[in-house]
């Protein structure tokens, strides 16, 4: 394949991410439950946890708004996938010109951009009714950015197993996500947690993703920031790597 023929291919699959994008948005993302589920939930999951403690009610807002985009942006890339399934689109979609990689990153896409818009939502609200303040804007920006980015990768890889029943693949991914919330630092800073707990932490995205939010209020980070960019661009990576292996290796059971 020449250069022109090369850049022709990935004009083409980055217009197919794009459309698979705008389907997922119109089709699963709006939709009153995944806004509750997405926005209301988080929220108040969070609250029960921090009311009552010593902490500024200002100081609970970067907690917050990192589990609002972890919630958000990972809640629905999980069940597109056995959705499709279930209605006998999935065999379309995956027999189209799209490649699996444009098919992914347009469902990465979708989660990142439904995550970014409700953490904004949060982030508005939060800023608006405390006394938090945005300290550093660049890392408060690429944290939710990359944050968006992992989070959305991790929903997809989530989505592989081949079933058409979504309630398995719901139970898959509490299982998953709830104790990488535990171990993240977003209800107890990370220095404050016990020693086994303390080297779990590095395993989990969010802990990242919550340190640079942190930051960007002013409060201080555990990891040095330039690592937490680093662990999330190699999280992301890692996870789209195996969602594309798995889906791949998902769709030759399938057709078996």
């Amino acid at each position: 394949m020449n250069m022109l023929d090369r850049n022709g291919h990935l004009r083409r699959q980055a217009h197919a991410a794009i459309v698979v994008a705008k389907k997922d948005v119109m089709i699963y993302y709006l939709k009153a439950p995944v806004l509750i589920f997405g926005v209301v939930f988080p929220v108040f999951f969070f609250l029960a946890f921090a009311i009552g403690r010593p902490v500024p009610i200002g100081g609970i807002v970067p907690g917050m708004l990192a589990m609002a985009l972890f919630f958000t942006s990972s809640a629905i890339g999980p069940l597109v996938t056995p959705w499709e399934r279930q209605a006998k689109t999935y065999e379309r979609l995956v027999t189209s010109p799209a490649s699996i990689e444009a098919i992914l990153s347009g469902d990465v896409l979708a989660g990142s951009a439904f995550g970014l818009a409700f953490s904004m939502v949060t982030l508005i609200i939060g800023a608006a009714a405390t006394d938090a303040c945005i300290v550093a804007a660049a890392q408060l920006v690429i944290g939710l950015l990359l944050g968006a980015l992992v989070f959305a990768a991790l929903g997809v890889l989530l989505a592989a197993p081949v079933t058409t029943a979504p309630s398995q693949i719901m139970m898959l991914s509490a299982m998953v996500r709830l104790p990488l919330i535990f171990i993240s630092g977003i209800f107890i800073p990370i220095d404050r947690m016990p020693v086994w707990a303390r080297w779990l932490s590095p395993l989990s995205p969010l802990s990242y993703c919550t340190d640079l939010v942190r930051r960007g209020f002013g409060c201080p980070g555990y990891f040095p920031a330039w690592l937490d960019i680093l662990a999330l661009v190699v999280f992301t990576a890692v996870f789209f790597g195996m969602a594309r292996l798995f889906h791949l290796r998902s769709r030759r059971v399938g057709n078996t």
